[in-house]
């Protein structure tokens, strides 16, 4: 453990990014408590059963509480449906994607959980299967990655362009 790098020592919430879902700097509370990593999603719907019991669905969610008008819709596969204990000690059945998460330096495929956190502060809980083996958790910081998921100019979404300026109207 003594060559453990410093770059590698994450804050109690932080920054990532998700990006084959089209998620970027989506605040996220690092939970050691919590196995699996868990998303908000809006919405869910299947649009394919495949043989092997995994679906194609569809999903929908808002990364950002302060900005509920820009919401992010993709299409991944459910790879099963897996019994989990809610933070409230109720267990329920939830539908687990892998994708990648991008954190800092790091670049991971993991797996996460898709459930309605509309009540809570975070839209996404990270587990410790998901820092495991490349992550410390330093519960008296926050944002040690700040620098690595920096505010798009003007907070316009990552990858957005903005619109090009209209013609001005000639006078008749």
């Amino acid at each position: 453990m003594s060559e453990f790098r410093e770059n590698r020592l994450v804050g109690w919430k932080e920054y990532l990014d998700l990006p084959e879902l089209g998620v970027f700097r989506l605040k996220t509370k690092v939970d050691t408590g919590a196995r699996t990593s868990t998303l908000h999603v809006d919405r869910l719907e299947v649009l394919e059963v495949l043989p092997d019991g995994s679906e194609w669905v569809e999903i929908s969610l808002r990364p950002d509480r302060r900005r509920p008008e820009h919401q992010v819709t993709a299409r991944v596969r459910v790879l099963r449906r897996m019994r989990v204990t809610d933070s409230g000690g109720h267990p329920e059945v939830r539908p687990v994607i892998e994708t990648e998460m991008v954190l800092g330096p790091v670049h991971k495929r993991i797996l996460v959980t898709l459930a309605d956190r509309s009540g809570m502060l975070f839209r996404m809980i990270l587990g410790r299967k998901a820092l495991e083996g490349d992550f410390r958790v330093d519960v008296a910081s926050k944002y040690r990655f700040r620098r690595w998921h920096r505010r798009p100019p003007s907070g316009r979404a990552p990858g957005r362009r903005r619109p090009p300026p209209k013609a001005p109207e000639e006078d008749s």
